[in-house]
């Protein structure tokens, strides 16, 4: 045994920041910026500093605002008024504008001409669109927005790929105060409406169809059927991607943005609703999550200025759809100054590797993408280094998975050996990280390298116990400025409190198993519940039996995900079939395509295997989590309690299936 005197050797780093990035990093600048003037920790680097933002939170925060210039139109009378989760009241008084800040680097002269956007898709070299011009077309579209009389606090919806288009509206939702919702064009129309018929848009912007794959894909039909079922619509703004004409009673894109109108930034207040966000719906309707102007204003200034080390000289490219929480991330990148890459496609067209060609034609400096993108370029044979000019890519980031070791490796050798690897690690409930980015430590293999700041990031066992080097519970234990203000439609906060504080009051349990090592590094190990998460992409498994359970084949289905340790993720679908139905090949092809035309082809399962029914708790819910430790290999005594089963029996079909897997 290793004595607490002599504690076991720290591991070698995959990678070392040299002293002359350390020193040129914002983190660092800012740290010794904020032992000035604030009294962080002006030694220790990174641990002291993150010490310091989780003791001092106040201070912490508002020394945040002061380095990015925050834009207070009026005063705050408190940085934190109450610490109590859920309810946190951060910068009480304080009136701003998150699209003002995203938009303030057009007022610079020297910069308004330079690309704010750059956009790409599979048949296109990329095309720019400078801050003046999004800035007059925000104006423009906000203006238009107010003519039509939507007033702060009113839903503007978007379904739309990842284009111009989309960000403009976002910003002119913005820049009116009202609040912005948006889903992919590869969303089927029940789940479209499962998120926007809750929130009760009042304008929707669409595009006729989208480019996937080297096909086109037409959506008019889901539009018309969005305009019927959306009874609060005034108006729709057709966006002809593909080229068709307005439908008739849409308005024109074009129109609405060609006016030479100055931008009025509405100033509202901190937690002023900025959008809303949609959890995978795994127990019923999607969480229709609300995240303020200001809270979001902060938490991005921070992660993107500090943790991911971004200003004007840098292109900022992640894989993304509007979908998925790290679209909004990825706009975000416009506050620090930066240059936003835009990539509407297939990850994979026309080749695996496709997405290193986008970072190499844009001058990526940092490239986001999903684990289980790399493990497939791995599994390709894919040649990053060699086949591609990446030398403006100072590092690489993933996230909606854990990056397995084997995908630390093969970045390290096949794109570069001085390449920052970033696995980062947060969710859609805070549209932020909780660990993950830090330009000025070491990376091991297979960990983040560090909570956030700000973050008070634990693991903590059954009991609510903090451990080190020990699987737990993933806790934050003080307030972040992005949590969620509170659910749409739920006026009792009931649903928000259950969603986060149920198992342990007043502290956040997020639902991943996590340990944090000795050496300060994280490590996530998957979710601790069942959301389906294929290629960053979220969806809960009451979309899927809603589909499926359609078919008259079909009596009750049990969809679980499984992150692999090979980095892979295999989603297997069960289904207990109705009496005189077979599982042949016509019904397994009626499935799947019923699963890609009514949700997303992301999450077509796996395998379709015929099971002799599908276990229930007591109270007649399908029983996932413990399915999925099952398929996992935990023995069945460990992976359910069994006085909660209503057939035990079943289980035991579950667990033979796992041996055979082997």
């Amino acid at each position: 045994m290793t004595s607490a005197a002599n504690p076991a050797p720290q591991p070698a780093p995959l990678w070392q920041p040299d002293p002359d990035r350390i020193a040129a990093a914002r983190i660092t600048r800012f740290q010794a910026w904020a032992a000035e003037r604030y009294g962080a920790p002006a030694e220790g680097g990174y641990p002291a500093l993150h010490r310091w933002s989780v003791a001092e939170l106040d201070t912490f925060w508002q020394a945040v605002a002061a380095w990015f210039d925050i834009r207070f139109s009026s005063p705050y009378t408190a940085v934190l008024a109450d610490r109590t989760m859920p309810g946190a009241q951060w910068f009480p008084g304080a009136a701003l504008n998150y699209a003002e800040h995203a938009l303030r680097t057009a007022e610079d002269p020297a910069r308004a001409d330079a690309p704010a956007l750059l956009h790409v898709d599979e048949a296109h070299e990329p095309v720019e669109i400078s801050w003046s011009a999004l800035r007059r077309q925000v104006g423009s579209l906000a203006a238009q927005l107010r003519a039509l009389g939507v007033r702060p606090g009113d839903r503007v919806s978007g379904y739309l790929p990842n284009v111009p288009q989309a960000v403009t509206a976002l910003l002119a939702s913005a820049a009116v105060g009202a609040v912005w919702t948006s889903c992919a064009p590869d969303f089927g129309a029940r789940s479209v409406l499962d998120r926007f018929q809750q929130v009760e848009p009042v304008v929707l912007f669409t595009v006729d169809g989208y480019r996937y794959g080297g096909k086109e894909h037409d959506r008019t039909d889901v539009v018309a059927e969005l305009r019927r079922e959306l009874p609060t619509l005034r108006a729709v703004v057709h966006i002809p991607l593909l080229g068709t004409p307005a439908p008739e009673g849409t308005l024109e894109w074009s129109a609405l943005t060609s006016d030479e109108v100055e931008p009025v930034f509405e100033q509202v207040p901190f937690d002023h609703p900025l959008w809303v966000l949609y959890s995978s719906g795994t127990t019923g309707l999607p969480k229709a999550i609300v995240q303020s102007q200001g809270g979001i204003l902060l938490e991005h200034f921070k992660q993107l200025g500090l943790h991911c080390d971004l200003g004007p000289e840098d292109r900022f490219f992640w894989y993304t759809s509007t979908g998925w929480m790290m679209w909004n991330f990825l706009v975000s990148g416009l506050l620090t100054g930066t240059t936003v890459v835009l990539y509407d496609g297939s990850p994979g067209f026309p080749e695996t590797g496709a997405q290193w060609g986008v970072a190499e034609r844009t001058g990526a400096t940092l490239f986001g993408t999903s684990a289980a993108y790399v493990m497939a370029c791995r599994k390709a044979d894919v040649y990053p280094g060699r086949d591609f000019d990446l030398s403006r890519v100072k590092g690489v980031a993933t996230t909606g998975s854990p990056l397995p070791p084997d995908g630390f490796r093969w970045l390290h050798d096949e794109v570069r050996e001085d390449l920052w690897i970033a696995s980062v690690s947060g969710g859609t409930d805070v549209c932020s990280c909780f660990a993950g980015a830090v330009p000025t430590l070491p990376v091991h293999i297979g960990e983040l390298q560090a909570p956030c700041l700000g973050t008070d990031l634990q693991a903590w066992d059954a009991q609510g116990r903090p451990v080190i080097g020990e699987v737990g519970e993933l806790v934050v234990t003080n307030p972040m400025p992005s949590m969620p203000i509170r659910f749409w439609n739920d006026p009792d906060g009931s649903r928000y409190r259950d969603s986060y504080f149920d198992m342990f009051p007043g502290v956040w349990r997020h639902g991943d198993w996590i340990t944090i090592t000795d050496h300060g590094s994280v490590i996530i190990h998957g979710r601790s519940d069942s959301t389906l998460n294929r290629q960053g992409v979220r969806m809960g498994s009451a979309d899927i039996y809603e589909v499926v359970e359609r078919l008259p084949e079909i009596r009750e289905s049990l969809v679980i995900g499984l992150e692999e340790p090979d980095g892979g993720y295999w989603m297997p679908l069960f289904v207990h079939l109705a009496e005189g139905a077979a599982l042949d090949e016509a019904l397994r092809t009626k499935i799947k395509q019923a699963i890609r035309s009514e949700l997303s082809p992301r999450h077509v399962p796996d395998e379709i295997i015929e099971a002799p029914g599908v276990p229930h708790t007591l109270t007649g819910k399908r029983i996932e989590v413990p399915v999925k430790r099952l398929l996992q290999g935990t023995a069945l005594d460990k992976a359910v309690n069994p006085g909660s089963v209503d057939n035990l029996d079943l289980l035991r079909f579950y667990e033979d299936i796992a041996r055979k897997r082997g």
